[in-house]
């Protein structure tokens, strides 16, 4: 067990303090965040399927008494680590969003977007609300992000994507920067002058991206655990170095991770014990942690 983290002084936050990663109830927590603070909101909250969330984490280590059998005969074993879940069933899950996405707008500044990431069971009653919330003048995007990965079902076509829903605080003044997003490659290259062929051509509403990779470095054993390139793209898009990013349901820290290694800064929050500890291994002790 981590030692038990500080308790948060009432101000909690400053936008020239450190940082941040608070373990609470988020709605608390934001309450108590300053008005328009904030360039970019993401959200990913639980997508209330119904069922219990859970992943353990494997770690395979070389081992004379090893059950597995690699390169050149060598033996390894696997170790079973700590199981990470939470429970994605609510009584009224949009009495349990709404609140927060009215938070959301409040923290976003003038020039800011939120990206509400979401699957086919809720995103298009997320698209009514945040419609009234927001206005339907402030929707920018819905982005499908797709991937080809889990099940496959012989009675339906098989779910292979997540939607993100794109809002701004202010459709005639939101920051989006085209430019500092990574270029994908032509599906039809030769089609192209070889020079774009080599550039690559901006995204669409449509990204392609694979999901963490189950034995990759940088999957954290938590549940529901998104790729750091779609979050990288997100951030380099919708918000400029030194700027601050908000994400209040921040699971394995993957918005963090993707803003630190962009420049921007962040606030991270997260109920639950497990989130706070796989964020402190993943970002290191050099941030703020406290407790709400």
């Amino acid at each position: 067990m981590s030692d038990p983290l500080p308790a948060a002084p009432g101000g909690l936050w400053t936008p020239d303090g450190p940082d941040l990663v608070v373990h609470g109830d988020n709605l608390d927590v934001i309450a108590r965040l300053p008005d328009g603070a904030f360039r970019l909101v993401y959200l990913d909250p639980p997508f209330n399927t119904g069922r219990t969330q859970s992943r353990t984490t494997l770690r395979t280590v070389r081992s004379a008494t090893g059950d597995r059998v690699g390169f050149q005969g060598a033996s390894y074993e696997t170790i079973r680590g700590r199981a990470f879940s939470y429970d994605d069933r609510f009584a009224d899950y949009w009495a349990f969003l709404e609140p927060r996405l009215a938070e959301a707008w409040r923290l976003l500044d003038a020039e800011g977007t939120l990206y509400l990431h979401l699957d086919y069971r809720e995103v298009h009653y997320a698209k009514v609300l945040l419609d009234g919330l927001f206005g339907r003048d402030c929707f920018l995007n819905e982005i499908i992000w797709a991937y080809d990965y889990g099940a496959r079902s012989t009675r339906r076509w098989p779910a292979k994507h997540d939607t993100i829903l794109v809002y701004v605080k202010d459709p005639s003044r939101y920051h989006f920067d085209s430019s500092a997003v990574d270029r994908e490659p032509y599906m039809a290259p030769g089609l192209v002058t070889p020079e774009k062929a080599a550039l690559g051509k901006l995204p669409t509403d449509v990204w392609w991206h694979t999901i963490v990779s189950p034995t990759g470095l940088e999957k954290t054993g938590y549940a529901t655990q998104k790729p750091v390139g779609v979050l990288r793209r997100i951030v380099a898009a919708s918000s400029a170095p030194g700027d601050w990013v908000l994400d209040f349901f921040a699971g394995s820290g993957t918005t963090g991770a993707a803003a630190r290694e962009l420049g921007r800064r962040f606030v991270l929050v997260d109920s639950s014990a497990d989130a706070v500890a796989v964020m402190r291994e993943r970002l290191g002790d050099d941030l703020r942690f406290v407790s709400a």
